[in-house]
Order: structure tokens, then C-alpha cells, then sequence
């Protein structure tokens, strides 16, 4: 983080981060307050091993660390998606046309909560929170969806999230269905791409199974795979700037909750390109409606029609123009699509 992005981001906190001296002891300063913040999340240090460094009393440092960034900083590095918001991201998805993020789950590993039993094992063999992202093709987060049990699938989670019920209602100001670059097939909506670990719907692509392929079936996951990377890329830039992800969150979820929030904001604000300008951190305290919405019903049989398109788009000759100019061989693309 530069020091203009410091200054943006401390100006942008300073009403919360500012107190009045006290008979008993002076306030800690804004600047110090954002430092300690930063140090915590960018190393993942104890609190203990803060009051060290800073001289500050342990419970002052948690009172300190993460509560105030997602208030302030949500709508300025990370606002609800307008159909306009969507087609920019799209332009990024050269290899997937018509892709609006790619979506996978990450799991935070945090120390067991008491009386939790097992509802926060994960199949890692270790205890988590399930932190579910949606990324573009700057390695930016468009929704996340934070602190599903760890025990929990993939699916589970995005279809019980917010996110999943908005996409699959059809609430997320989407664009139009529209033709695919340079052909003059049919309309394709807008898609989401995932791994296996999620279920095919009309606005959620996963890749075909991987026996029985066909030439056709392994282009199109090919395609799908070189598309879904970003979102894998993006964890791991998360992980390797926020070193407080490397070891397990010493907090209980509520907490643990607050600094991945902080963390995820954080990442966008330093992925920004215009973080340095002091009109991207105006703050926006507007709070989105909630909604009632229905539970999801089945979607496959429209999931299958939307997949068939790009399967037969990929694979047909304007694709190799429209989607990039090297058409992979059928070897390369199972190749590369076993790898990931």
C-alpha cells in the first residue's frame, strides 16, 4: 500500500477512529489505530506480540482491529453490481463470453468454537469458516458472501446465500441475454462459472462431467477453467497480502467474521485503480433493501439448453477470432483442464 492510498484510506476512517483525551490517559491517535490494523492483518501477529511492538495494552489492540472498515469502506470498494457494472466485467472474460465472475468458496481457518462439535470441520480435516467470493478479471471481488460453517458444501452455501437466491430469482440487475461475439446463434444469458462442486443452472455454468468427453465437452471446460482461475488467483493474492489467513484466526467466528470483511475490502482498495483519487472513497452508507425472495426452484433442464450454446460456440470456426486466436487441441484442453 502506497503512502497516497494510506492517507485516502485513514481520511475515509477518521471519524471512527478518532476519540478525546481522557483525567486518565491520552486517546490513541487515527494513525496509529489504521497502523496496528494493517501490521495485524498484513502479518497475522498476536495480540500479544502487538503490544509489544506498539506498547498498547492487549485488550486495547482487539478493541482496536477491523470493526469500522466494512461500514465505511463496503459501498466505496465493493457496491451492489448495476447491469452497466456487469457488462464492464464481462469485457474482462475474453476466454468466456458473456461471463459475469468466476465463483468458488475459500475456507478460512479459525480456531474451534466451544460447543461447536463438528459443524465447523471441513473435509481439509481442520476448522473453518467458508469465506464465498465472486471475482472479476482484475482479481477484484464483486459479492462475498462470509461465515457459512465449514462443514458446509459449496453448494449448500451459495444456494442458502443471499447471492445464490438473487442470481437465481433474477435480482441482480443482469443484462439482457445477448449473442455471443460474432455469431448469429442464438441469445445467451449471462453466466456465472464455477467448479464441479456447484449445480448447472441457467445463469451458473460448471464444467460436463470428465467421463465420456467428447472433443467438444473438453473445449468448452477448457475454456470454462481458463475462465474460472481468476477467482482462484484472487484467494490466493488475498492469502499471500493478508498474512493473517496463513494460521488460524485466534477469534470466535463472530470476530474471525469482522477480519475477513476487512480483509476482502482491503484486497479490492489496494487492487483499485482509483484508490488514489479522493472521489472513490466517498462514502456511500446507503444499506440495500432487503428482500423477500423465494427459494430457487430446479434449473437444470435451462442450464443444460444455456451450456449447449457455448459448447457448440466454442467449438465452432468465429470462435477461434472472438475468444482469442490460438485454438487449443483437444490434447491441450484436457490437459489444462485436469491441472486445475
Amino acid at each position: 500500500m502506497s503512502m497516497e492510498a494510506f492517507d485516502h484510506l485513514l481520511v475515509s476512517l477518521y471519524p471512527d477512529f478518532s476519540f478525546q483525551d481522557t483525567s486518565m490517559r491520552r486517546f490513541i491517535s487515527p494513525e496509529q489505530r489504521l497502523i496496528v490494523t494493517l501490521r495485524f492483518l498484513a502479518t497475522g501477529n498476536t495480540f500479544a506480540s502487538l503490544h509489544f511492538e506498539f506498547l498498547l495494552g492487549i485488550s486495547t489492540i482487539s478493541g482496536i482491529v477491523c470493526k469500522v472498515i466494512w461500514q465505511h469502506l463496503r459501498e466505496a470498494v465493493m457496491p451492489t453490481p448495476k447491469a452497466e457494472d456487469w457488462l464492464r466485467i464481462a469485457e474482462g472474460f475474453y476466454q468466456f463470453p458473456n461471463c459475469i465472475g468466476a465463483l468458488d468458496g475459500k475456507h478460512i481457518r479459525v480456531k474451534k468454537p466451544p460447543h461447536s462439535g463438528s459443524r465447523d470441520f471441513n473435509y481439509k480435516q481442520y476448522f473453518s469458516v467458508v469465506l464465498m467470493a465472486l471475482a472479476d478479471s482484475n482479481y477484484k471481488f464483486v459479492i462475498v458472501d462470509i461465515g457459512a460453517y465449514g462443514s458446509t458444501s459449496d453448494s449448500r452455501i451459495f444456494s442458502a446465500s443471499r447471492m445464490g437466491e438473487r442470481l437465481q430469482t433474477n435480482q441482480l440487475a443482469l443484462p439482457e441475454p445477448s449473442r455471443l461475439p460474432g455469431s448469429a446463434g442464438p441469445l445467451a444469458p449471462f453466466v456465472v462459472v464455477a467448479d464441479e462442486g456447484f449445480a448447472l443452472s441457467r445463469h451458473m455454468m460448471r464444467p460436463f462431467p470428465r467421463r465420456d468427453l467428447d472433443d467438444r465437452n473438453r473445449i468448452f471446460n477448457y475454456r470454462l477453467t481458463r475462465a474460472r482461475r481468476y477467482v482462484e488467483c484472487a484467494f490466493g493474492i488475498l492469502s499471500s497480502k493478508w498474512r493473517v489467513f496463513m494460521s488460524s484466526i485466534q477469534m470466535n467466528p463472530d470476530n474471525a467474521t469482522l477480519v475477513i470483511q476487512a480483509c476482502v475490502l482491503l484486497h479490492n482498495f489496494t487492487r483499485s485503480d482509483n484508490a488514489s483519487t479522493d472521489a472513490d472513497l466517498g462514502l456511500n452508507m446507503t444499506t440495500p433493501v432487503s428482500l423477500d425472495l423465494s427459494r430457487p426452484g430446479q434449473h437444470g433442464t435451462a442450464g443444460l439448453a444455456v451450456r449447449e450454446i457455448y459448447d457448440e460456440y466454442f467449438c465452432s470456426p468465429v470462435r477461434g477470432h472472438c475468444c482469442g486466436s490460438w485454438m487449443p487441441s483437444v490434447k491441450d484442453a484436457d490437459f489444462s483442464y485436469n491441472l486445475v
